[in-house]
């Protein structure tokens, strides 16, 4: 059974400044590649969460690196968290 993404407001907050920034210095094509890859990688995690590295066994957080200068930070949460 596939699990949903839940952002952090932070979250969504550096996803649209990293994209504006893409737009702004690169172009629009590369903006979208981004985003293609982190809708990709966010697929990826829903249907296998557990499939990157664990890099805090206490709080359970994992790591996704989407490029070498972007990194998805994230935590597996039970219905009843």
């Amino acid at each position: 059974m596939s699990k949903s993404i839940i952002w952090s407001p932070l979250a969504e907050n550096d996803l649209e400044k990293v994209l504006d920034y893409l737009d702004e210095k690169w172009n629009k094509k590369v903006a979208l590649g981004f985003l293609d890859k982190i809708e990709n990688l966010t697929s990826q995690i829903c249907v296998n969460p557990k499939q990157f590295q664990i890099i805090n066994t206490q709080k359970k957080i994992l790591k996704c690196v989407v490029t070498k200068h972007n990194t998805i930070f994230y935590r597996e949460r039970k219905k009843n968290d």
